[in-house]
């Protein structure tokens, strides 16, 4: 079976975590500032970046950083992973939800338009699937409002948008770095931030409101990075180039030999950085994929439910193009560990499904 998704860890990332466990240093320490200023200097252009446990906690401290909490609402995709929502709601301000463009899957510009109120603190776009979200239109109506905007780059480490990378535009960005992202410290998240006070803050939530120890100014959280974690990272920030490069040509195989299905396209301006590499398959998507599993070929859905429609939030939203891309879609392997075999057989399988089911 060629996998949907595939970590990729090689002996010097285990001789990175041997070094750390051979130096005593364990929990947050120099590996973790010198991830931090890899990372900044290497995808954000230069931005200040603060390293946490997951992804996760990289958006719910952003977003207690900049000024987010009960009363406010902050504008999200219902299309993407239930994350996005919930660390809006962990800070006690409310998601309201809108639709997304349908080719790129990221948040509708007119739809989050609609969707501001006198309440509305925030903006917070998804880069889904590697693509860019269009930061151009979503950052003049937040400033036309005069809300912020945030970025969730979970997907995208090294996407651009108009030459500039993702986490550069809004307050703060989140990066994640869990095992099947286009690059992990084993779990952990980075957050890319904008000002001085959002770093500092970030730090202080991230280490009990400390940032000397048993002066506590505000109440935090424990969501420190190990410096076993950053190791990884740090080696696979050396990586993480080539395997974009690799995910990229994957791609471009793959929707110049694809039939029978729509093929996903990249916006102009855009830097695609193919987290996903996401068809649509119009008529019965689960059995497509059940057929593709048969030939060896795995793939994965992402997302099935729309947020909004989740029991954790349960509401009853009109989202016709996330309705419709629930229904549709369908992930393909495109991770830099495939070969041109598996290519190859990926596009077989695929072509063979779509011809016996037209």
């Amino acid at each position: 079976m060629i996998p949907a998704a595939k970590p990729l860890i090689g002996d010097e990332e285990r001789a990175a975590v041997d070094r750390v466990l051979r130096s005593g240093m364990i929990a947050q320490g120099p590996e973790v500032a010198a991830f931090e200023q890899e990372f900044a200097d290497q995808l954000v252009g230069g931005r200040t970046c603060v390293a946490v446990s997951s992804g996760t906690a990289g958006l719910h401290l952003g977003l207690l950083a900049a000024g987010i909490g009960p009363g406010d609402e902050v504008i999200v995709p219902s299309f993407t992973f239930a994350a996005t929502a919930n660390s809006v709601a962990l800070t006690g301000a409310t998601p309201v939800f809108a639709d997304i463009d349908p080719v790129t899957y990221c948040l509708d510009p007119a739809s989050v338009e609609a969707a501001i109120t006198e309440r509305t603190a925030g903006i917070m776009p998804v880069h889904l699937y590697g693509h860019p979200a269009d930061l151009t239109a979503l950052g003049a109506i937040a400033q036309r409002h005069g809300v912020q905007l945030f970025e969730d780059a979970a997907q995208a480490h090294g996407a651009t948008w108009q030459g500039a990378p993702v986490g550069s535009f809004g307050s703060f960005a989140m990066f994640s770095l869990y095992p099947t992202k286009n690059m992990t410290s084993g779990e952990g998240g980075m957050v890319s931030c904008a000002t001085d006070e959002i770093v500092r803050m970030v730090k202080l939530l991230r280490n009990q409101g400390m940032e000397k120890r048993y002066a506590n100014e505000v109440v935090g959280f424990n969501v420190r990075m190990t410096d076993v974690h950053a190791a990884i990272g740090r080696v696979q920030l050396t990586k993480v180039g080539a395997w974009t490069a690799q995910r990229q040509a994957n791609a471009a195989f793959l929707s110049e030999h694809l039939e029978g299905v729509v093929v996903p396209t990249v916006a102009e301006g855009a830097t695609h950085v193919w987290h996903q590499y996401t068809i649509r398959v119009p008529q019965d998507r689960d059995g497509f994929a059940a057929a593709l599993a048969e030939r060896g070929v795995g793939s994965g859905v992402y997302y099935p439910i729309p947020n909004h429609q989740l029991p954790s939030f349960g509401l009853d939203t009109d989202l016709p193009a996330t309705a419709e891309a629930c229904a549709q879609v369908l992930s393909l392997p495109v991770h830099p560990a495939l070969s041109q075999d598996d290519l190859e057989q990926v596009v077989e399988a695929v072509n063979a499904v779509a011809k016996a089911g037209a």
